[in-house]
């Protein structure tokens, strides 16, 4: 279940720092006009119907002329972001972090593609230099409480949640990180509470109604979740962590094709989305026969390809050992995976006495 709630996820610049929170940075004028012609082309490339790829081309072609024109590698990371290419993303952006350390839009976004890439500690490294220099600020502090989090800090989150509401008073999405460092501590009634006085600061607030979804699911009330997580996306129709959570609540349910349709929803943003990838290889599998080879099939191709991605993912190792052992019948395929999710998995893992039934020999009853 996905519970990042702040606003990290930062939208793309057209123009050099153009978002909606501008990026300040110390101006690196190009040696070469050339350069700027080419940043110019590049960002009118970006606004066009299927641009990307050309305003790609243009943003590299302005870098090989002056590698210092920080905000055509900070394009060519949000580009690269939105295309899934995650590991190119995060190259553009940290160059273009050592070239404009003041800019706040540059070291979220580079915190956001590290936490995409499942390096929340990476995420940490980029926040913090720019929100000890410029406290005042609002987004990459707030970002940096989520990357606390994520990084198992919950303690170091919460110290840094009050900082910033120090500063920031009632801030709805300060308050709602708050609220998800105390969840990830346990303490269900204190996140409650300040998931709802995050309502009450802003009752259009997604983030809190994300939040307040993640509490109920908490609770156990998985139908409270789906209303919460349900308003989380009409407040914000464009972002996917609520659909996410949306797929993540009707899975459980075993409402199948919703599920599958949400996470297809979700991998059309972000065409990389791990947790996506294996929500929906589980929905295709809820939905497929035994004796459909073929659906099978495609669900071990997502949970492959999110191995090829992520090596050493659990959830789509053990997955995938489930789906060779109990469904396609390839116990020697299956079997060496289920031994090396046991070898991975910490010893309170919620699906470790499933991998050593199945890796016994017991069998199961056929699911429908």
């Amino acid at each position: 279940m996905r519970i990042r709630t702040a606003c990290v996820i930062v939208a793309l610049a057209i123009g050099c720092g153009g978002t909606k929170r501008d990026a300040r940075a110390p101006e690196l004028p190009p040696s070469d006009p050339r350069a700027v012609n080419k940043l110019s082309q590049g960002v009118q490339a970006a606004r066009e119907r299927d641009g990307r790829d050309r305003a790609i081309r243009l943003l590299e072609e302005a870098v090989a002329v002056d590698d210092k024109l920080w905000e055509a590698r900070y394009n060519l990371g949000i580009l690269h972001a939105g295309a899934g290419r995650l590991a190119l993303a995060e190259k553009e952006l940290a160059r273009a972090a050592e070239l404009a350390p003041n800019a706040e839009d540059v070291a979220v976004a580079l915190a956001e593609v590290r936490l995409r890439r499942g390096d929340p500690r990476g995420a940490v490294r980029a926040l913090e230099p720019f929100v000890k220099r410029h406290p005042e600020a609002t987004i990459a502090p707030i970002a940096l409480i989520g990357a606390l989090r994520e990084s198992g800090e919950p303690g170091r989150a919460i110290e840094h949640a009050h900082a910033v509401l120090v500063r920031h008073a009632r801030h709805p999405d300060a308050l709602s990180e708050l609220a998800l460092a105390h969840l990830a501590r346990g303490e269900t009634d204190t996140a409650e509470l300040l998931a709802l006085e995050a309502q009450k600061a802003d009752a259009k607030s997604a983030s809190a109604a994300r939040t307040l979804g993640l509490v109920a699911l908490g609770k156990g009330d998985d139908a409270a979740a789906f209303r919460h997580f349900q308003r989380a996306s009409e407040l914000d129709p464009t972002d996917t962590t609520a659909r996410l959570n949306i797929a993540t609540v009707l899975l459980r349910a075993g409402v199948y094709e919703r599920a599958r349709a949400e996470f297809e929803a979700v991998l059309e943003v972000d065409p990389d989305d791990v947790a996506a990838l294996i929500g929906l290889a589980a929905a295709r599998r809820g939905l497929a026969k035994r004796e459909d080879t073929a659906a099978l099939g495609e669900v071990e191709a997502l949970l492959r390809r999110v191995l090829e991605r992520e090596p050493g993912n659990l959830a789509a190792t053990f997955n995938l050992g489930v789906l060779y052992v109990d469904w396609l019948k390839r116990p020697n395929d299956g079997t060496q995976l289920l031994r090396r999710f046991l070898e991975e998995a910490p010893e309170d893992h919620p699906a470790r006495a499933e991998a050593e039934r199945l890796l016994a020999g017991s069998t199961t009853e056929p699911r429908k």
